[in-house]
C-alpha cells in the first residue's frame, strides 16, 4: 500500500478534461487512485490507456506532461497498425 495521499476527485477531472480535450474516450482510460513514483502514461494489455499520477511532482507539473505523453503513445498505436 502506498503512503502517498490518494488521486483527488479535483485531480482526476483535471485528467479527463485532458483526455477529453485529445478526443479520446473516457471509458479508454484507466487512472489509478493510488499515486505512484515515478508517474506513468502507457498501454495496457486490455488496449486501454493508463495514466497513473506521479506521486513526487507537483501535480499541475506533472499534468503539463501528460497530453504530450497520451499524444506520443497514441502515435506509436497509429505507426504500428
Amino acid at each position: 500500500m502506498s503512503s502517498f495521499p490518494a488521486v483527488s476527485f479535483q485531480q482526476i477531472s483535471q485528467i479527463l478534461e485532458l483526455t477529453d480535450a485529445l478526443d479520446l474516450s473516457r471509458e479508454a482510460v484507466e487512472i489509478p487512485l493510488s499515486p505512484e513514483s515515478p508517474g506513468v502514461v502507457r498501454r495496457l494489455p486490455s488496449g486501454k490507456i493508463e495514466i497513473v499520477v506521479d506521486a513526487d511532482v507537483p501535480f499541475d507539473e506533472w499534468l503539463s506532461t501528460v497530453s504530450q505523453n497520451v499524444q506520443s503513445l497514441m502515435a506509436e498505436d497509429h505507426f504500428s497498425d
